[in-house]
């Protein structure tokens, strides 16, 4: 066997056993190599990440160092990143909505994950999946992820190149950019309200849920919401009397005074086709105005997250409001 030739723990091989022993685990490895590289099997590139530096520790005693380095740059480019990752294109396509395809960010408010540790990255994976990190985006996508799939994400995140410029952005990708949805000028007189709340100060804003009659009608016959269906959320500020605290209407609600924000939901058919696996709520699309009706710029894919936990509800989070509205009306 391999014996010690000296100084700091470097060891030579002694015998045409060792050597012959030792070239065989490199046949190995380069087979495997081969074989993941041609099948582009993401099963088989995890097993050799996983497996590559168990080797390496394990040949440390029966190879010199050019041997050491020359398998060293065979496992250095064996695909398990980033073909592991695009053979799971869905998956890479949700977190590319708001981290960016290369793993910088879409928006300031949203960390790089270019570059971070792969452990870092598996380990806060597992920790929205398993609800011990709240995140309500978050959890809700990464508890559809199994456990290979976390770790081909952290290890294609890890080998991309971390971001030269503190303020460099990626684009939104064109699937879960803001559009499809246009401002309903007609609303108050198109869509019927559901659902009043009221928003005390600091806020001092009233807000009304409205969806037209496709939404109501299947609502009341106990159906999912179809395509053609349309809601939208109108915040206004709410008017002040002379004490400085919101006027209550006829109804005990605040008294609407201008509008603040919009947000829209509606689904026609093929809307959900190009928009990522794990973030699509069927065939819904959101999109979020101004005060004056103008479309806001950016995302929807926040919309969509935080709206795919509640599929059984037809992806709404008033739906019971909704149901008891309609059948009110009947």
């Amino acid at each position: 066997m391999a014996t010690a030739t000296g100084h700091q723990g470097n060891v030579g091989i002694d015998s045409a056993d060792d050597r012959a022993h030792t070239f065989s685990w490199v046949g190995l490895l380069i087979g495997w190599y081969c074989a993941a590289a041609a099948m582009d099997m993401a099963a088989i590139t995890r097993v050799l990440r996983k497996l590559s530096q168990e080797i390496v520790y394990a040949l440390e005693h029966a190879m010199k160092t050019p041997i050491r380095l020359a398998l060293s740059l065979v496992i250095a480019t064996m695909p398990f990143s980033v073909d592991g990752a695009e053979s799971d294109l869905a998956n890479l396509e949700t977190c590319a909505a708001c981290h960016g395809a290369n793993g910088i960010s879409v928006a300031a408010g949203i960390p790089n994950l270019a570059g971070q540790k792969e452990n870092y990255l598996s380990g806060q994976l597992s920790a929205f999946k398993e609800g011990t990190r709240e995140n309500t985006l978050m959890n809700a996508i990464a508890s559809q992820l199994d456990d290979d799939e976390i770790e081909t994400l952290a290890a294609y995140f890890s080998s991309r190149q971390g971001a030269s410029d503190g303020d460099a952005q990626s684009q939104v990708p064109a699937q879960v950019a803001m559009g499809n949805i246009s401002f309903p000028d007609d609303y108050q007189s198109r869509l019927t309200v559901y659902r009043t709340v009221d928003y005390p100060a600091p806020r001092n804003e009233v807000r009304f849920n409205y969806a037209n009659e496709t939404a109501l009608a299947a609502a009341r016959a106990d159906q999912p919401l179809p395509d053609g269906s349309f809601l939208l959320v109108a915040n206004f500020s709410a008017v002040l009397g002379e004490d400085g605290n919101p006027i209550t209407g006829p109804d005990g609600h605040f008294l609407p005074g201008d509008p603040v924000s919009f947000t829209a939901a509606a689904r026609e058919p093929g809307w959900g086709d190009a928009i990522p696996a794990l973030l699509r709520n069927e065939n819904w699309h959101f999109n979020s105005f101004m005060a004056d009706g103008t479309p806001n710029a950016g995302s929807q894919a926040n919309c969509l997250a935080c709206h795919v936990p509640r599929a059984d509800t037809s992806y709404l989070f008033t739906h019971a409001e909704l149901t008891e509205t309609a059948k009110q009306e009947n």
